[in-house]
């Protein structure tokens, strides 16, 4: 017999005004989410404690870049692959073999890492073969939201408050990075983030909410993987704009000789008005179609970031980068609302695993281009194009939407 809460006691039902303290009060929903939280706060930690930990090894900001390089394609282009593992075999036997493999070569780059001296082709072996293994927590924590909450209403909230989490943990985590390297060696944060991943996983994976093995009926299609252009376009995009407006906010300071040292409040104004957003965007009752959301999110995201470029100065484009982040968690949490709607049944973690990948790929690609651009074009312009990039992914995916549509209209009922 089964002993997933849905079944034992049927589907969450929300009260009349849903809140966030609701989506806490679902049977086991604050140990499982305080586990998933823990085992990724890792991927907010590992970034950072990778990058000193080889640049120390080494002394080549070459090899550091094409170490880190190796590990985040690793991990960011084969989530897809590990998330499908989940959904055929279950968290339970898929995510703890992952962890192990994962926190086993985390620790063996620490230890690569720990004294200068190792060759380059070894840590840069370990790094990758790390970031293949990276459980696809996140994914799998919104897949079993979806589990765990039957009304969309309130599964909106509950994904909104996932989105806010990870922004902090990805904020919080290099400042903890940063307090451990001042009395320890860096690769101690590779062996943190180990830590963290492999004691959070086993926690979270042990929690009763944990559903079982759902294998793809046979002769089945995974399905859904054309319902996915509009969320993953849309979180390509924004993982576009915002890894180049990283890289022009430095520009812009730099440009007009102010500290750079402010670019970090700047960049941090951007995190809290994504945190921001991302609870209003929970709290409100939206009347439109998530579709719908998902493109003019994305469409308000390019026009700000589009504006931010003629900002007079930094405290002006720090008030802009507060108005871009309130659009981030909202566009993010409707994608990803997007593709659970999409997946079939036994694919919802494959499904947010692509919105992940595309957001992680937009980043990495964007960080390469605007880097290309920046002293090539003028600023206004970088931040333009920074800004259409999320446009364009509006247009796509709203053109998408359109044509889905109409083909439904058209089909025989």
């Amino acid at each position: 017999m089964s002993t997933h809460p849905s079944r034992l006691q049927g589907p969450v039902q929300c009260d009349d005004r849903p809140s966030y303290a609701t989506v806490l009060r679902v049977p086991h929903a604050r140990r499982t989410f305080a586990a998933a939280l823990a085992a990724r706060l890792c991927y907010g930690t590992v970034s950072l404690a990778v990058l000193l930990s080889v640049t120390r090894a080494t002394g080549s900001y070459a090899v550091s870049g094409a170490v880190m390089s190796l590990f985040g394609g690793a991990a960011v282009f084969l989530m897809p692959l590990r998330a499908s593992l989940v959904d055929r075999h279950g968290p339970r036997r898929a995510l703890l073999p992952m962890a192990a493999l994962y926190g086993s070569f985390l620790c063996a780059l620490a230890a690569l890492t720990w004294r200068p001296g190792a060759p380059a082709a070894l840590i840069a072996a370990a790094a990758a073969l790390a970031g293949a293994c990276a459980p696809p927590l996140g994914p799998t924590m919104r897949a079993l939201w979806a589990e765990l909450v039957a009304d969309r209403s309130l599964l909106r909230r509950a994904y909104s408050l996932d989105g806010v989490a990870e922004e902090l943990l990805y904020v919080s985590g290099p400042a903890l990075v940063g307090v451990l390297v001042g009395w320890a060696p860096p690769a101690s944060g590779i062996l943190l983030s180990a830590f963290l991943n492999v004691a959070g996983t086993c926690a979270f994976v042990t929690s009763p909410a944990m559903p079982g093995p759902r294998p793809q009926p046979r002769g089945k299609s995974p399905g859904g993987v054309r319902g996915l252009l509009p969320p993953v376009a849309v979180a390509t995009g924004v993982g576009l704009a915002l890894s180049g407006v990283e890289l022009l906010v430095l520009a812009f300071a730099a440009e007009r000789s102010y500290d750079t040292a402010l670019v970090p409040w700047v960049l941090g104004a951007l995190s809290a008005g994504s945190a921001v957003g991302g609870l209003v965007n929970g709290a409100v009752e939206w009347r439109s179609a998530a579709r719908v959301r998902l493109c003019w999110f994305a469409v308000g995201l390019g026009l700000v970031i589009a504006a931010a470029g003629l900002a007079p100065g930094l405290w002006t484009l720090t008030v802009a980068m507060a108005c871009a982040g309130a659009f981030i968690a909202p566009a993010l949490t409707t994608a990803y609302l997007l593709a659970d709607e999409t997946a079939t049944e036994g694919t919802r973690t494959r499904a947010g695993a692509w919105v992940n990948t595309g957001v992680n790929a937009g980043s990495s690609g964007g960080v390469l281009v605007t880097g290309l651009l920046i002293g090539r074009l003028p600023l206004t312009l970088c931040f333009a194009l920074a800004g259409g990039t999320a446009l364009v992914a509006a247009l796509a995916a709203g053109s998408r939407a359109a044509g889905a549509a109409r083909v439904g209209a058209a089909a025989p009922r």
